[in-house]
C-alpha cells in the first residue's frame, strides 16, 4: 500500500512577514547598481534582501497514520530584484537553517 506524505506549514505572524516582504520590494531608494556598466552579454541589476526570524508550525503527515506538529523558528533571506522599468520583485526565499 502506497502512503502519502503531507507536509504543511503554517506561520504565526503571517501579516508579519507579508509588511516586511512588500516593504523589502516597494522601497523608495535605488543605490545605482542597475546603472552600472558590465561587460557585453551581462546585465546590471538592482537588489534588495533582508533576513528575518520566521516562527509557525510543521505538520506532517503520513496517510492513515497521526499528525505530528512540530513548532519551528529559522530565519529567513528574502531577495527582491529591480528590472529597468517595474517594481522589486520577490525572487528567492531561503530557510538559512
Amino acid at each position: 500500500m502506497k502512503k502519502h506524505l503531507h507536509i504543511s506549514a503554517k506561520l504565526d505572524e503571517p501579516a508579519f512577514v507579508q509588511n516586511l516582504v512588500e516593504r523589502l520590494a516597494y522601497r523608495r531608494y535605488e543605490l545605482g547598481y542597475g546603472n552600472v556598466k558590465v561587460p557585453a552579454g551581462y546585465k546590471a541589476i538592482e537588489t534588495s534582501s533582508t533576513e528575518t526570524y520566521v516562527s509557525g508550525t510543521l505538520a506532517i503527515e503520513i496517510t492513515g497514520e497521526e499528525i505530528i506538529n512540530m513548532p519551528f523558528i529559522t530565519n529567513f533571506l528574502f531577495t527582491c530584484v529591480k528590472g529597468n522599468t517595474e517594481p522589486y520583485q520577490l525572487i528567492w526565499s531561503s530557510s538559512l537553517n
